[in-house]
């Protein structure tokens, strides 16, 4: 009899996963393990890095910009998860139960493909308080000029309400695609009943789109965390600090003071806070666990 060996397919996985994890390790681990060593160092880019200990966190600790960077960041991602979460499910909704068009799934998506850099200054152009189109509009309505972006009460919500432009339909596509996994059934049965859309959506589609929708509430967490671009072309972290967003802060101390050190510690920080605050959306939502099992 031919004796029969089970055949191992791990040591090739392993070697296809080689790649990934060679360039995960040179251009994350590396980064990151050299910014955890400067973080406790007195480096400033100009002199050779000395062990501080953690004095760097103590600073950072009595920091009120630090904090304020924080607070500030806090109130964008309350903006713009809100308002991209709620009108991304509006659209996937609506596209689930009325339309499949191939064509407003790529319509949905343009914005998101735009550099946002891109997206930056041409919002900037149509909210300029002088020469932009929107305030042109505003004033033939008698509504006056507004400074979207030099006025400290709308800078932020500006800049909010340009990144939802750019991401809802990416994150539609996303709570989209979730939706389509729920059986066909059961809307059936619900209509079978008198269940109304609303009805459905709230007793049906929302339940069964948790494990998605926790995914997508947990990226878009730490992709407002970090944002940078839209602030560094339009505002620059003012008016009087209402937009210096955490990462603009780093980036300040890091390349326009030279305390690179500081600013390693202020990112190690800043990757904690977004570690804890992603464990607790994860734990809360459940996400590991779907209604449809």
């Amino acid at each position: 009899m031919r004796s029969t060996k089970r055949r191992d397919d791990r040591r090739a996985a392993w070697w296809f996963l080689l790649p990934v994890l060679l360039g995960f390790a040179i251009f994350y681990g590396y980064p990151a393990a050299r910014g955890i060593w400067y973080s406790v160092t007195d480096y400033t880019m100009l002199n050779t890095p000395s062990f501080v200990g953690a004095d760097n966190y103590v600073k950072l600790a009595h920091d009120s910009q630090f904090w304020n960077a924080l607070l500030v960041t806090a109130w964008y991602v309350v903006l713009n998860i809100g308002s991209q979460t709620v009108l991304a499910l509006g659209i996937a909704a609506l596209m689930h139960r009325l339309t499949r068009s191939v064509v407003l799934r790529a319509t949905l998506l343009l914005p998101w493909l735009v550099p946002n850099v891109t997206v930056g200054l041409l919002w900037m152009w149509l909210l300029d308080t002088n020469l932009g189109f929107v305030n042109h509009l505003l004033n033939a309505f008698g509504a006056g000029p507004v400074g979207f972006f030099v006025d400290a009460t709308w800078a932020m919500p500006s800049i909010a309400a340009v990144n939802t432009w750019a991401y809802t339909g990416y994150t539609a596509l996303l709570l989209y695609a979730g939706m389509l996994q729920i059986p066909q059934y059961l809307y059936e049965g619900a209509a079978i009943d008198g269940a109304g859309e609303w009805r459905m959506f709230r007793r049906i589609t929302l339940p069964l789109l948790r494990p998605v929708l926790a995914l997508v509430l947990v990226v878009s967490l730490i992709g407002s965390f970090q944002i940078f671009d839209t602030v560094a072309v339009t505002t620059f972290g003012g008016p009087v600090s209402a937009t210096r967003v955490i990462y603009y802060y780093i980036y300040q101390q890091a390349f326009t003071y030279f305390h690179m050190g500081y600013a390693s510690a202020a990112a190690i920080c800043l990757a904690l806070i977004l570690g804890v605050l992603t464990a607790i959306q994860m734990r809360l939502l459940r996400a590991s666990r779907s209604d449809l099992a």
